[in-house]
């Protein structure tokens, strides 16, 4: 897909402002006519590019509804687990958790930044690249993320518990949702726990959650006034469904959905469900692989979401390490945005059949692609994480965890990693229940 060419119109908004003060400081009249002229345009311009029909055909094979989905789906194993083995169950879900909270930990002071600067950051530190060990420093170490946590936190010295991220939040969020409504949750049950314990959010999910605020209806919240529907937000959403649907992939492909219609639509949705199932299944598979191509089985077929996963899987024996795929991902993207769903989706499917169950691998190489790396490594750890188990992620990403995560809800601020692994337990022997 080639996409149309902008640049040039951010360059003569860049150019408006600018002559706008440069004349207005000259002492010349009608600038805010002319602005307001501008303005005009624009939202006339908008409004016309908000009311061209998509293409009919493209819409069918890319549907919103679940039963439309379902209709779609290529034939899967949908359930794997036939019976509920508590104790696989909880040596991987440690795995799991254990190994997105240090891949989020790792990518969260270098989210966005590009190559370059991560490989000077690590000569500066004198440590390797891509990463094998959190970073000693960071810049800007008293600078709070989601005003919580400073930087200098997600440091291997000073980190003390896993510090805050909107990608464990949500995760958390997840297990609160289902405790409190249930694993047959509806969309409109998942946004009273959104108003509940979510003080903001970002792009899609803080249009979702301010649309709920003016009660705009559940079921509505994510296509109202939302140009973020196919951003990576839902995607980083997927761990819970999966951690609580251990084995079966369809269950935790239909609580995502329910999670993801909140804020997201078509190939936005898609890529929660898409990683809800491939966590699912790593919890009944040996070979994080399988896991990633089990997961195309409870999306639509012909969707661009499966296309790009094809792809990435079928050129994956040609991407050995960071450097090839993210330059594969944006000559095959390019144009796309950096917080699309879709290309950071194959740099995170990259950094498994890179790493496979290499855990200290899948979260570096992952990490070192850039992009929204926080977010692509933490769901690349979950899903190599339910496949090595405890046992399989090294104590150095674990023992600055000190049994404590930090959260920025509302209603909760610290929660204990042991009575997380419990709870997830409970749940998960609910769904299978």
């Amino acid at each position: 897909m080639t996409y149309p060419k902008v640049a040039d119109l951010k360059k003569t908004a860049e150019q408006f402002e600018l002559y706008s003060q440069l004349q207005h400081e000259y002492g010349a009249r009608g600038v805010e006519r002319v602005l307001a002229d501008v303005r005009r345009a624009m939202g006339a311009g908008l409004k016309r590019l908000r009311a061209l029909p998509a293409d009919p055909k493209l819409a069918a094979r890319e549907p919103n509804s679940l039963a439309a989905i379902r209709k779609l789906r290529p034939a899967g194993p949908r359930r794997m687990w036939k019976s509920f083995d508590a104790a696989e169950y909880a040596d991987r879900l440690e795995g799991a958790l254990m190994a997105r909270m240090a891949g989020c930990t790792l990518g969260a002071p270098v989210e966005f930044w590009d190559i370059p600067k991560m490989q000077d950051l690590a000569r500066e530190n004198g440590q390797n690249f891509p990463p094998t060990e959190y970073w000693s420093y960071v810049p800007e170490p008293f600078r709070k993320r989601y005003d919580f946590s400073p930087r200098q936190d997600y440091t291997r010295d000073r980190m003390n518990g896993v510090p805050v991220d909107d990608d464990i939040v949500y995760t958390l969020l997840g297990l609160l949702v289902v405790e409190e409504f249930g694993p047959r949750f509806t969309v409109a049950d998942n946004g009273k726990a959104w108003l509940k314990h979510l003080p903001y959010a970002c792009t899609a999910e803080h249009v979702a959650l301010e649309n709920l605020k003016k009660s705009v209806p559940a079921l509505r919240a994510g296509a109202a006034d939302n140009p973020y529907c196919e951003w990576i937000g839902a995607d980083i959403r997927s761990d819970p469904w999966g951690y609580m649907a251990p084995g079966w992939p369809e269950f935790a492909a239909d609580m995502a959905w329910r999670d993801a219609y909140l804020s997201h639509r078509r190939n936005g949705v898609y890529g929660e469900m898409y990683f809800s199932a491939v966590i699912a299944a790593a919890f009944a598979v040996d070979d994080p692989v399988e896991a990633l191509r089990l997961g195309l089985t409870e999306i639509p077929r012909d969707c661009a979401m499966a296309d790009a996963v094809r792809w990435a899987l079928r050129v994956s024996p040609r991407i050995r390490n960071w450097r090839q795929a993210r330059d594969a991902a944006e000559k095959r993207f390019a144009g796309m945005h950096r917080v699309h769903t879709i290309i950071n989706a194959v740099l995170t499917i990259w950094g498994v059949t890179i790493g496979r169950t290499d855990v200290s691998r899948v979260i570096g190489e992952t990490v070192a692609m850039g992009l929204d790396n926080d977010c692509t490594a933490a769901t690349a750890g979950s899903i190599v994480g339910a496949v090595v188990g405890r046992k399989g992620v090294p104590a150095k990403w674990t023992r600055p965890f000190h049994n404590t995560v930090h959260a920025y809800f509302k209603t909760h601020k610290k929660f204990r990693i042991d009575d997380l692994l419990r709870r997830f337990a409970r749940q998960a022997e609910r769904v299978h229940g």
